[in-house]
């Protein structure tokens, strides 16, 4: 055998043994300065974390803002304030476009995620010449405050934003992220007129829904036996929930990065990753306090009972909160790399209460969905890419969202080709087209089977059963002894806090590595990525990361089976009452009689008017007609109809034009073939607009084009129909058309 060292060995540079010597030597230097740099960066990530926590109204956004509303001063006070953004130097907001409206998670973490960056969900909206305006909150709760008090708060906080803009062209749009989107449907459900198109990003709407084997959290409640225990840590706080342990469970889905790779990462590249480092651990740590009752409803009737998209949350007053009432567009925007919100949590609400996408048509109803295959939970609100496309995407396409007929779309985002003949009708750096889906694409992402629901079901009522024996016989205890003073103490001493005190400048023990700091900076001695130790620490990294997400996928798997095992049991099942008969457990709203009765004089109404309009109606009809067999509206057909109704639409407002679109849409799947006879009459009330629309919807046609046999088919029979209906014998049939309308209009008396 060859006494020769390792190849790998040549290949770092240096000859054995004496390069091997002066590589450790590098290296314990450099591993040295590293170690008290990382300290340091520690001891200012403490500070930074007492510093925020003692301002008035912590948060983290990067704009400034103007106090508008607090809530705190309403006649249901809550600890939410509404605040507009203050435009940076050199830009200022259109007053004729719709306003953003942005609201933020109370889920563990302070206000400000939407705006952390300039280039984020704030800073998009402003770019695209929106006005913004942004829903935060304090630390604390107001005493007694309750989820539907925070409701209330953000209606008056949309009805005085819509006040302040009066001209613009469409009702606020409002982004949701994570928790506050269900927050934002559900305040849309109850009050549907304060709404413009509705983001909800990363948010979680049907809590049961996952994917065996990649989606974990949705366990949780199942291995701890329900809420009970979200109760008793509400009753040690003294009425008050401690966001932290929220956080905690966001950090316990994935140990590697929580306990080795975000530590790892700053250690590694601690002459650079410093500030971006400090900036997200000031957001990361500074956790609010919510009501013990606030808590508790989300645990109950969103997380564990499911309540949301099955329409079983009744306010106060016992009116059902019915996500089917909201007549905005709805674009959802998940992840399938998110494991906190999956996109099974994010979309199946739509499989719960709709049958078809023709009943999702039936109730007036538009929702977009878009996919991102890799970026993380926070990714979807942080990351800067996001930001630039699917956020920008959203911004500056909000009208066409907004006017997008009834149905279910994906949104599906390409680069912009700068030799495209139509690139002045992309707005953005990315075509986005609206492309129709099916329920079975829903399906497709991830959906649970009927026993599936038969588990998380008596999950729900084993967690009644035991929040009721808890507060029966431990509750009345706990709060015996209870009092702000330990509920104070045991805040004080929970992990992620513990972390800040240890490595603040008041621990002695750090205090003698604080004074080489300035020194050390001086005569900083980077070690080579060649070092033959510094691969090793590379490779002894990477090896703690493939273990402790072993250890990850060994505890989920093991957590799986154990809530497969336990709440698949038919006996468990039995006992609390899901075996007495066959129905499905999971609830589904049935249909209300009510909107059935509006639907059917809805479309008894449009059929009479199918041969209403001129020709502006006519040219939209065909337009729909010939595109529908494709499946997809993009930006740039929407741009030039927009030009249309800016050069042709006298006064027509972007809610006028958007009735027009979507009540063409609708004569023509009621009755297709009438809506298209009925088009020649149309065009002759207008012989002059007639011609010119005509050109607009020829020009359209050769931007757009069309791509389907059956698309191509019905664009020659529109140019037939056009081509046989001479534009010289407009005005005669227009006048044929008007005394003859005259004639019935004379003929009652």
């Amino acid at each position: 055998m060859s006494d020769s060292p390792d190849p790998a060995i040549h290949n770092t540079g240096f000859s054995w043994p004496f390069g091997l010597m002066q590589d450790a030597w590098s290296y314990s230097i450099d591993a040295w300065q590293r170690g008290i740099l990382f300290l340091d960066v520690l001891e200012q990530r403490s500070s930074g974390y007492y510093e925020h926590a003692a301002k008035r109204a912590p948060h983290v956004l990067k704009f400034g803002c103007e106090l508008v509303l607090d809530g705190r001063e309403f006649k249901r006070p809550v600890n939410y304030a509404l605040v507009r953004i203050v435009p940076p130097e050199g830009q200022s907001p259109d007053k004729f476009k719709r306003p953003f409206v942005i609201v933020d998670p109370r889920a563990g973490h302070g206000p400000g995620i939407g705006g952390f960056k300039r280039q984020s969900e704030i800073g998009v909206a402003m770019k695209a010449g929106h006005p913004c305006y942004f829903i935060g909150f304090l630390p604390d709760p107001v005493p007694s405050q309750t989820v539907e008090d925070i409701c209330e708060a953000e209606a008056l906080f949309l009805e005085h934003v819509i006040s302040l803009h009066r001209e613009a062209d469409g009702k606020p749009a409002v982004i949701g992220n994570c928790q506050a989107g269900w927050a934002v449907m559900m305040l849309a459900a109850a009050r549907p007129e304060l709404f413009g198109p509705i983001i909800v990003a990363g948010s979680p709407l049907s809590y049961w829904a996952g994917t065996p084997k990649q989606n974990p959290m949705r366990y949780t409640a199942g291995i701890l036996g329900g809420t009970w225990m979200t109760a008793l840590l509400g009753d040690v706080g003294n009425g008050k929930f401690d966001g932290a342990w929220l956080v905690s469970n966001f950090e316990n889905l994935n140990p590697a990065n929580t306990f080795w790779s975000k530590h790892y990462n700053l250690y590694s590249k601690i002459d650079t990753e410093a500030p971006r480092y400090l900036e997200f651990e000031q957001w990361w740590g500074g956790h609010v306090l919510l009501n013990a009752c606030e808590m508790q409803f989300i645990a109950d009737e969103l997380f564990v009972g499911n309540k949301l998209s099955s329409a079983y949350v009744r306010s106060s007053s016992g009116s059902r909160i019915d996500l089917r009432n909201i007549r905005s567009p709805i674009v959802v925007f998940c992840s399938k790399a998110d494991n906190i919100t999956p996109p099974p949590q994010a979309l199946d609400w739509i499989l719960d209460l709709y049958g078809s996408v023709d009943d999702i048509r039936a109730h007036g109803q538009t929702i977009v969905y878009a996919l991102h295959e890799s970026i993380g939970h926070l990714g979807i609100f942080v990351s800067g890419s996001v930001a630039k496309k699917e956020h920008d995407q959203f911004a500056s396409n909000i009208d066409l969202i907004d006017a997008l007929p009834p149905g279910l779309y994906e949104a599906v985002m390409t680069p912009k080709d700068p030799d495209d003949p139509t690139a002045n009708l992309i707005l953005g750096d990315y075509l986005v087209r609206f492309e129709t889906r099916s329920l079975d694409d829903i399906r497709a992402l991830g959906c649970n089977s009927a026993e599936d629901d038969r588990k998380f079901a008596t999950v729900a009522r084993l967690s009644e059963i035991n929040l009721g024996l808890y507060r029966t016989f431990v509750q009345p205890w706990v709060r015996s002894w209870a009092n702000e003073s330990s509920a104070e103490l045991m805040r004080r001493l929970h992990p992620l806090r513990m972390q800040f005190e240890f490595f603040s400048d008041a621990n002695p023990f750090l205090r003698p590595f604080a004074s080489d700091v300035s020194r050390l900076c001086e005569n900083r001695r980077p070690v080579s990525k060649d070092n033959v130790f510094w691969q090793m620490q590379e490779w002894f990294s990477d090896w703690m990361v493939m273990t402790l997400d072993a250890g990850r996928t060994a505890r989920d798997d093991a957590a799986e089976a154990w809530f497969h095992a336990i709440y698949g049991s038919p006996f468990l099942q039995a006992l609390v009452g899901l075996r007495a008969s066959d129905e499905i457990p999971r609830r589904r709203v049935g249909d209300d009689p009510a909107h059935q009765a509006l639907v059917e004089h809805k479309i008894a109404e449009l059929k009479q008017r199918i041969g209403a309009g001129g020709p502006r109606e006519a040219v939209i009809r065909a337009l729909l007609y010939i595109r529908m067999p494709d499946g997809e509206v993009d930006a740039r057909g929407f741009n030039l109809l927009r030009r249309m109704r800016d050069e042709t639409g006298k006064g027509l407002n972007l809610s006028e034009f958007k009735q027009v679109l979507r009540e063409q849409f609708l004569m023509l799947i009621l009755d297709e073939r009438r809506a298209i006879a009925a088009i020649p009459e149309m065009l002759a009330t207008n012989p002059d607009l007639a011609a010119r629309m005509k050109g607009k919807l020829d020009r359209m046609i050769e931007l757009v084009g069309v791509h389907s046999k059956l698309a191509r088919a019905r664009l020659a029979e529109i140019e037939a129909l056009f081509e046989n209906e001479d534009m010289a014998s407009l005005p005669a049939k227009q006048a044929a058309i008007s005394q003859a309308r005259n004639g019935r209009i004379a003929k009652p008396h």
